[in-house]
């Protein structure tokens, strides 16, 4: 068998809601090269059987024990079979261009190495809450965003193989940020385009192991921005930070969570202060010594041009530095690509 030019690598975990439409959009691809491996990470449920009922070739299944998404991520990176790597999540859903986009753009401008690009955000029920467009789009505006802005959504980008297997993979210290950990560590060598064009859905749902940043403990983001910094990580950073991720993936904490997060998109990112009031009292009735909250609550009712003043104002004191590393600068003609 010839091998694929793409392969669509999924990790899941007790996906069985949701990764019958994932895969779904995934077989629906207009780009029909690809291999679609998921690591399947010691599901409970019944996931493993939801992606059985599919008769396709094109599907690949690797199951281990449960040992968390980066190291799904690098066990699925050794057995991929294809030089490009579209990351997918087992919850979110692709456009059905998406391979076709990538795959012809970095085809095209064979400098860069990884592909972000735009998502839509969703609620659990896939009801659109906002458009995310990235922070930063060519090579040298992403280099100089802060340390502590992650420059892609993971599940979007789309990435030369070998490049990332070079890097050493992810990190399996990083705790729930192995992705923006690599980024970090990688971008400082590879090149790297952010596409403005959404090309999959993002669900956000309560059951993910990742939460809102802001619900996160002060240690944990503390250990997190450190090893950010200093691109390393040690045996025992990555012990804390697991056990305090861990400590935090009861129901209710990710339930508040995730509350949260979709009043702050109705509150920032697309204007409907009645949604965003609604979901933030369901996150104060959840957790109710959250105070952050009730000054959210209290913004909701101001006027929309008011909030968009302040929103700017702190994303523009957050969002650039001066990189800390040297980097590859672009020349003029590959500056000018999308923009």
């Amino acid at each position: 068998m010839l091998s694929p030019q793409i392969t669509v690598l999924m990790p899941a975990y007790n996906a069985g809601k949701y990764i019958r439409e994932a895969i779904a959009s995934v077989l629906e691809q207009s780009f029909t090269d690809f291999e679609l491996l998921i690591v399947n990470d010691g599901s409970t449920d019944n996931t493993i059987e939801i992606i059985n009922s599919f008769n396709d070739e094109r599907i690949t299944v690797l199951t281990q024990e449960n040992k968390g998404v980066a190291a799904a991520l690098n066990n699925g990176l050794r057995h991929a079979r294809a030089p490009y790597i579209a990351r997918f999540d087992a919850d979110d859903i692709c456009y059905p261009y998406r391979l076709q986009v990538q795959y012809d753009f970095i085809t095209s401008h064979p400098y860069y190495s990884i592909i972000g690009s735009g998502v839509d955000y969703t609620d659990v029920r896939g009801n659109l809450i906002f458009t995310w467009q990235p922070d930063a789009l060519n090579h040298n505006e992403i280099r100089q965003l802060s340390y502590k802005i992650c420059p892609f959504i993971h599940s979007s980008v789309f990435y030369k193989r070998d490049a990332v297997l070079n890097a050493g993979g992810y990190n399996e210290l990083a705790y729930t940020f192995e992705d923006h950990f690599l980024w970090a560590d990688i971008l400082r060598h590879e090149k790297a385009f952010n596409l403005n064009q959404p090309l999959i859905k993002v669900r956000l749902n309560a059951e993910s192991i990742t939460i809102d940043e802001k619900w996160r403990t002060g240690k944990f983001r503390q250990i997190k921005y450190n090893t950010l910094r200093k691109l390393s990580i040690t045996e025992a950073e990555g012990k804390q930070l697991s056990e305090i991720g861990i400590k935090q993936l009861s129901p209710r904490i990710k339930k508040g969570a995730y509350y949260a997060l979709i009043g702050k998109k109705y509150l920032w990112n697309n204007y409907q202060p009645e949604k965003a009031r609604k979901n933030l009292i369901k996150t104060l009735s959840i957790s109710p010594l959250h105070i952050k909250n009730y000054f959210l609550l209290l913004l909701t009712f101001l006027p929309e041009r008011t909030l968009q003043k302040l929103y700017q104002l702190g994303k523009g004191n957050f969002r650039f530095t001066e990189a800390e590393v040297p980097t590859a600068v672009l020349n003029q003609k590959e500056l000018n690509y999308g923009s």
